[in-house]
């Protein structure tokens, strides 16, 4: 397409890349489109339709899903400086440039985009929100929500479409809701279907202040079990298919006659050797109370290698990002027991 030679609305209609059926008055003015001639194709029974202040969609009929996503961005946007449609790339070559600088999908559209089960379908949505700089001097019109944030995330992308990472859509779909059934199934869904650690989505969630909200936090606290559960999934993976030594899991740990020692996830007795899953939230990682339950964690590691049990620490992210290193961590902590002096007697009870 020669971007020099201005063009007619006709064969602008009749593009099929929906980036190019979706068009700013400035890129219509770039490809010859006067004023007069735009508002003579958007008057009614005319072959265009008017999406968004400035955002223009050339057929009539309903705007598909994707197109409404298009002229969010398109309208949320930071103008580039070459207004022009952009060409469509050769068979197999992708599009090199951002289409939509300081701009992406967030909040329940892009829950929708990464396929959360219980996320609605683009269509049946009021209000598509856009992640955009805070300092972009920009307002809400029309479906086009604005979101705001002090530095925009990496983006990921989406049928070609930059979305926000799934926590952060995940937080920003959450400020919206009162329906504690519908946040809580939201969140399970972001873990199940392994779009982010619960980590991650509790800390955009303490980042957006959301976590005073009673249903949130009750969500959370069933995001946070659904963790610890699929961790736990993990943990018994490692111990079955890189050949461990089955342990006792989920014990407590006393002295004979004496002390409780705390409880650990598994345990292997004949070799001394105890693991321990963090499954802390970020609010508790990174609040008021951290140092209170790190000194908790660091007295029970402390006084369990007192006496000859070697404590291996090991947190839901480790597990899954690098199983087998994890598994060759704990191997190596059996293995060194033969050269260990015995440890002392302690009692093992179910917890």
């Amino acid at each position: 397409m020669n971007h020099n030679t201005p063009l007619s609305p006709r064969p602008l209609s009749r593009l099929s890349d929906v980036r190019q059926r979706v068009l700013s008055t400035a890129q219509l003015r770039a490809h010859g489109v006067t004023t007069a001639e735009i508002n003579e194709h958007c008057r009614p029974g005319g072959g265009w339709q008017q999406l968004l202040p400035g955002v223009f969609v050339l057929h009539p009929g309903p705007a598909t899903g994707e197109e409404r996503l298009h002229a969010a961005l398109r309208y949320a946007a930071r103008p580039l400086r070459d207004a022009s449609v952009p060409a469509q790339p050769a068979a197999g070559e992708a599009h090199t440039t951002q289409p939509y600088p300081d701009a992406m999908i967030t909040g329940l559209a892009a829950l929708a985009l990464y396929r959360f089960p219980s996320a609605p379908s683009l269509l049946t949505l009021d209000r598509i929100d856009v992640l955009v700089p805070r300092l972009r001097r920009l307002r809400s019109a029309g479906f086009a929500r604005i979101v705001r944030a002090p530095a925009l995330p990496e983006p990921a992308t989406v049928i070609g479409l930059p979305v926000a990472p799934a926590a952060r859509a995940l937080a920003d779909a959450v400020r919206e809701l009162a329906d504690a059934t519908v946040v809580r199934r939201l969140l399970t869904e972001a873990v199940r279907g392994r779009h982010c650690e619960p980590s991650a989505v509790v800390r955009e969630l303490s980042q957006a202040r959301l976590l005073g909200r009673p249903h949130v936090v009750d969500a959370v606290d069933s995001l946070l079990a659904e963790g610890r559960a699929i961790a736990e999934d993990r943990l018994y993976r490692m111990v079955r298919e890189h050949g461990l030594p089955d342990p006792l899991w989920n014990v407590d740990l006393r002295l004979p006659g004496g002390p409780h020692l705390g409880g650990v996830d598994a345990y292997w007795p004949d070799h001394a050797v105890a693991l321990e899953l963090d499954t802390r939230s970020p609010q508790q990682a990174h609040g008021p109370d951290d140092d209170a339950q790190m000194s908790e964690y660091a007295r029970k590691r402390e006084c369990l290698e007192r006496l000859g049990i070697t404590v291996v620490h090991v947190t839901p992210k480790k597990l899954r990002d690098a199983l087998e290193q994890q598994a060759t961590v704990v191997r190596t902590a059996l293995m060194a027991a033969a050269d260990r002096e015995p440890a002392a007697r302690v009692v093992v009870l179910p917890r």
